[in-house]
């Protein structure tokens, strides 16, 4: 499988830095959906120059999210103990370095236009991940700036991901940038969406977790709209609080009660029809399947 070939590229570049102490915190890192992957194959097939740069996108993801976890103190990632739980957060952070650092080093001897556009995601990325802290330091209903923040934080890259497959494929590289901006922002709605609906076994954390985090996703601000005085400033109240279980089926109910999820998912899954029908127009069938299994995820 052609996904194996960016699984060794990795391992490969990261045994190339020769420190043992690297290579066995590489190994203890989730590999996740390679979702990012999948998207660069299918646009442009598995010449060199399309897995070198497969591999140099995944090694960005898990560095955004080693700092991630640093930046949210969770203690796992995708229901493994988490690099900074183990070893704390300064390896934590130094071993994100290493593998932006490598990756950039590496996208350099792939192409200038594409290194440029990954690179580009990577500022996206960051300027994201400050705007994620400093909106989570307390409750507000500013749609612009959360959609924004979820362009740059998640989105960014799984569109760079699609730019630059088009590119090294020759294909148009607008309507795949496009593809991929309407992918990873619904990817993120979704995963929003999950954290409300999915029970914590199945999440690999707790519960409403975003919300105890900081988080108002966009379910939050559509509920603040549709409680009365008093339940919103319980809504606020409740907001970078451990909540008890009472307070959880409160907060669930009151979503239930106004269809906030439904309201939220049309809104994901708005982006993503058309992001299918683009691909479509296109004739690229499994690009199409991939946007239709997203909205399909359990909820």
């Amino acid at each position: 499988m052609v996904i194996n070939a960016v699984e060794r590229k990795i391992e490969q570049y990261v045994s190339e830095l020769g420190d043992h102490y690297v290579s066995s915190l590489y190994r203890k890192l989730p590999h996740g959906k390679r979702l990012r992957t999948k998207l660069i194959l299918k646009i442009a097939g598995s010449d060199l120059k399309v897995i070198k740069t497969a591999a140099t996108v995944e090694m960005i993801h898990a560095a955004s999210l080693l700092h991630d976890d640093v930046i949210d103190d969770a203690n796992t990632r995708r229901g493994q103990i988490s690099v900074n739980a183990s070893e704390g957060n300064k390896t934590a952070i130094m071993m994100g370095d290493i593998l932006y650092s490598k990756a950039f080093f590496e996208l350099i001897g792939i192409s200038p236009e594409v290194a440029k556009v990954v690179s580009n995601a990577v500022v996206q990325l960051s300027l994201g991940e400050l705007a994620d802290v400093e909106l989570s330091k307390q409750f507000h209903t500013n749609r612009d700036a959360y959609l924004k923040m979820l362009y740059q934080k998640t989105a960014s890259l799984m569109e760079a991901s699609a730019e630059s497959a088009a590119i090294l494929a020759g294909k148009p590289r607008v309507a795949y940038r496009k593809y991929g901006h309407n992918l990873g922002i619904a990817f993120q709605m979704i995963d929003d969406i999950l954290d409300i609906t999915t029970d914590s076994k199945t999440l690999g954390k707790p519960a409403l977790h975003d919300f105890v985090e900081g988080k108002v996703t966009l379910p939050y601000m559509y509920l603040y709209e549709k409680l009365d005085a008093s339940e919103q400033k319980k809504l606020v109240s409740l907001h970078r609080k451990r909540l008890n279980l009472q307070d959880e089926q409160w907060i669930k109910s009151k979503m239930a009660e106004y269809h906030i999820i439904e309201k939220s998912y049309a809104e994901a899954k708005v982006l993503i029809v058309e992001a299918i029908t683009l691909m479509e127009s296109l004739g690229e069938k499994d690009l199409s399947n991939i946007a239709k299994a997203m909205i399909e995820r359990e909820f």
